[in-house]
């Protein structure tokens, strides 16, 4: 007999038995709930999607209690320790990781279309030397559905691989050509003998030299800085990307989307706020006044916490211990230091313990690439690139699941009934 919730309503005296499938009932298993004779059922109200799945998923776990992040069930913390950010992507996308062969294969296949074209370059010109690079990256990821009209073929599968190997290999070059707009320097063209996070320090960094060598500790840190943001569920700007997806436009206007939703301060700006709260601080010794501050609600502890982690967010783990790695290399820096003892306050702190508010992957990863040298303006940029690959493996799923239909939320209406109009002379 298969589970079931039993549901009595009590304006009618009524038992519905609702079914429950994977540990959910279906919400329009609720409009068969009627109290009145015009024909409306019960509809859940839930704003932010507090507590509903809008989908099935099978690309990221996320158990928030217990501080666990998979892909495709592979731990985050094996894939930071032993992939790559193209390795991790290919497994995102397929739901495997690939073999030798295969792991070739789509390495040339992503890089190959690194370039982008040369109109691209006269359309960031436009922008003012100020332009935000997010808004510059918005813009030209939109503008991309223009130079590629067959991606709209979007169940033509070979039509969607080739947008898929577009769109991640062209993001990078695209952030950086928005971050050297911004400083008025030429653009550097990709050099395909790299990395691909060895490449885009080199589309981001190199000036008058022959060839760009990244320092391996940097290189190696992006790659693991985008494998730890590459998915992460349904979080707002993948909900973006699945509800504009929905509508079935091209992926590269989908794309667009989801940077929009990431673009505001509450999702891709978070690790910006970090840095800009340590600034504040300044030093060490100030630390005290200012956890008094946030007790007293007068202050906000950027960084820790998590909408879905109760726990240690598995991220920060890993990249605390790469913040490490990388200031061995370019040296450590004040703000670290005022990082770091916060963080041991906090987690000894009653106040914080009790509530949960452990650090997340927002709380380090300002700091690395700050040491990099890429400035805040450019870090929701950086959770961008990465995350392309997540955003397009929702999609296509989101886009074969026959059970999804064009996105189209119910209401609560609690405005005005119908009532006439009034000529404007008669409107007292």
């Amino acid at each position: 007999m298969p589970d079931t919730l039993t549901v009595t309503d009590n304006r009618t005296g009524k038992t519905y038995d609702v079914p429950i499938e994977n540990g959910a009932v279906r919400a329009t298993a609720f409009e068969q709930m009627k109290a009145g004779d015009d024909g409306r059922g019960l509809v859940v109200y839930d704003p932010a999607f507090l507590n509903t799945a809008s989908c099935k998923s099978r690309v990221t776990y996320i158990d928030g209690d217990n501080g666990i992040l998979l892909y495709r069930g592979y731990p985050i913390e094996q894939l930071a320790e032993h992939s790559t950010y193209l390795e991790t992507a290919y497994l995102l996308v397929h739901g495997e990781l690939p073999t030798k062969a295969q792991a070739e294969e789509w390495i040339h296949d992503i890089t190959i279309h690194t370039l982008v074209h040369e109109n691209v370059k006269t359309f960031i010109d436009g922008f003012h030397h100020d332009a935000h690079p997010m808004g510059i990256l918005l813009s030209t990821v939109g503008a991309l559905s223009t130079f590629y009209p067959s991606a709209t073929q979007i169940y033509d599968e070979e039509t969607r691989r080739i947008s898929i190997y577009r769109l991640i290999a062209k993001m990078p070059t695209l952030a950086a050509f928005a971050y050297r707009h911004s400083l008025g320097l030429p653009y550097n063209y990709p050099d395909n003998d790299l990395s691909f996070p060895g490449n885009f320090l080199n589309m981001l960094f190199k000036m008058v030299e022959l060839k760009y060598q990244p320092v391996p500790e940097v290189e190696r840190a992006l790659d693991v800085l985008f494998i730890l943001h590459a998915d992460h569920e349904q979080n707002c700007s993948t909900n973006a990307m699945r509800s504009v997806g929905s509508s079935h436009p091209d992926p590269y206007s989908a794309t667009a989307a989801a940077i929009a939703a990431l673009y505001g301060p509450l999702h891709g700006g978070a690790n910006e706020a970090v840095v800009r709260m340590i600034d504040r601080i300044g030093t060490v010794d100030r630390i005290p006044d200012f956890i008094a501050g946030v007790k007293a609600g007068k202050e906000r502890l950027m960084g820790f916490g998590h909408r879905v982690y109760k726990n240690y967010d598995p991220r920060a783990k890993v990249i605390k211990r790469m913040a490490d790695q990388v200031l061995s290399a370019t040296g450590s820096t004040p703000r670290l230091d005022v990082a770091r003892e916060l963080e041991k306050i906090a987690l000894e702190d009653e106040y914080f313990v009790s509530r949960k508010l452990y650090p997340n992957v927002d709380f380090y990863s300002g700091f690395i690439y700050q040491a990099i040298g890429i400035p805040v303006e450019m870090f929701p940029v950086l959770f961008a690139i990465p995350r392309t690959a997540g955003w397009l493996s929702q999609w296509e799923e989101s886009l074969l699941d026959k059970e999804q239909k064009i996105s189209r939320p119910r209401q609560l209406y609690l405005g005005e009934q119908t009532r006439d109009y009034v000529p404007m002379e008669r409107r007292g």
